[in-house]
C-alpha cells in the first residue's frame, strides 16, 4: 500500500471514531507501529489530525471553535441533533455526552428551553453557557486531554448521584449483537455510569458505525432506549437493530 493510501485510511478512520490507537491501525494496515507512527508525525504536522500518546484525534474533536471546518460528516451528525431535539421537554433534566455529535446537540438546544444538563464534556459545557435558560451542571473529575471530557472514580462516583430523563451519548462503535464498546476502559466505564443514572438512554450515532465493535463493552444494545441515527427509521442497514427492544428515529 503506498504511503498516500495509509494516511488516507488513517484519516478516515480518525474522522469517523475521533480517536484511534496506533496499535490498532498498524493491525488494519498490516504495517509496523513505527510506519504509522510516521504516517501519523507527518498528518499532525500538515494539521489534518492532532498526534497523542499511543494515537491520534480528529481536530473537530479537540476543537469546538473549529466545528465547520473539522468536524467529520457535520451535516450527519446535526440532523442526527435535531431528531434528539424532539425528546426535550421543558423541566427536563439530561445527561450530554462528550464527542461530536453530541457537542451539535448541545448547540442546537433552543435558547429559551429550560431545562437542567449535567455533561461530563468541556465543550458541551462551552455551548450550554451561551444559552442563559440551560442550568448547566458539569460532573468533575480527571480532565482527559483527549476526549476533553471528566474520567476517574469521581466523576463516576458524581454520575451515582443523580437520576437524569434522558442521557444522550455517543459511541466509538456499535453492533446489534455486541452492542456499544470502546477502545477507552476509563470512558466505558463513565459511561457504564451514565446508562445507571439515566430513566432512558439515547444513542447519537452516524451510520457509518453500524456493525463495528472494539475491545470494552459498554452495554448490551437492549440498554439503550433509542438510537437516532441520520437514516430514515426504514433504511435497510437498521433492520438488525429493529430484532432487539428499541426505539430508531
Amino acid at each position: 500500500m503506498l504511503k498516500e493510501e495509509r494516511q488516507q485510511t488513517i484519516l478516515n478512520e480518525v474522522e469517523l471514531h475521533n480517536r484511534i490507537l496506533l496499535t490498532d491501525i498498524a493491525e488494519t494496515l498490516d504495517v509496523s507501529i513505527d510506519t504509522v507512527r510516521r504516517d501519523v508525525k507527518e498528518l499532525d504536522a500538515e494539521n489534518k489530525l492532532r498526534k497523542v500518546h499511543g494515537g491520534a484525534v480528529s481536530l473537530g474533536f479537540t476543537n469546538s471553535s473549529t466545528r465547520n471546518q473539522n468536524v467529520y460528516k457535520l451535516e450527519q451528525k446535526t440532523k442526527i441533533a435535531q431528531k434528539a431535539l424532539s425528546l426535550l421537554k421543558p423541566g427536563a433534566v439530561i445527561f450530554i455526552d462528550g464527542g461530536t455529535t453530541c457537542s451539535e446537540l448541545a448547540r442546537l438546544i433552543p435558547p429559551n428551553l429550560e431545562i437542567t444538563c449535567f455533561t461530563h464534556s468541556l465543550p458541551v459545557a462551552s455551548e450550554l453557557l451561551n444559552k442563559s435558560n440551560v442550568n448547566v451542571i458539569i460532573v468533575g473529575g480527571q480532565v482527559s486531554s483527549e476526549s476533553q471530557t471528566t474520567i476517574g472514580a469521581n466523576a463516576i462516583h458524581n454520575l451515582s448521584e443523580i437520576r437524569v430523563d434522558f442521557s444522550f451519548i455517543g459511541t466509538g462503535y456499535v453492533d446489534s449483537f455486541y452492542g456499544l464498546t470502546e477502545f477507552d476502559w476509563d470512558i466505558v466505564q463513565v459511561k457504564k455510569a451514565v446508562i445507571k443514572s439515566s430513566k432512558k438512554t439515547v444513542l447519537l450515532s452516524i451510520s457509518e458505525k453500524l456493525n463495528s465493535q472494539h475491545r470494552y463493552k459498554t452495554c448490551d444494545i437492549n440498554a439503550i432506549n433509542t438510537m437516532i441515527t441520520e437514516l430514515e427509521p426504514e433504511d435497510s442497514l437498521l433492520n438488525s437493530f429493529k430484532n432487539h427492544d428499541i426505539h430508531i428515529l
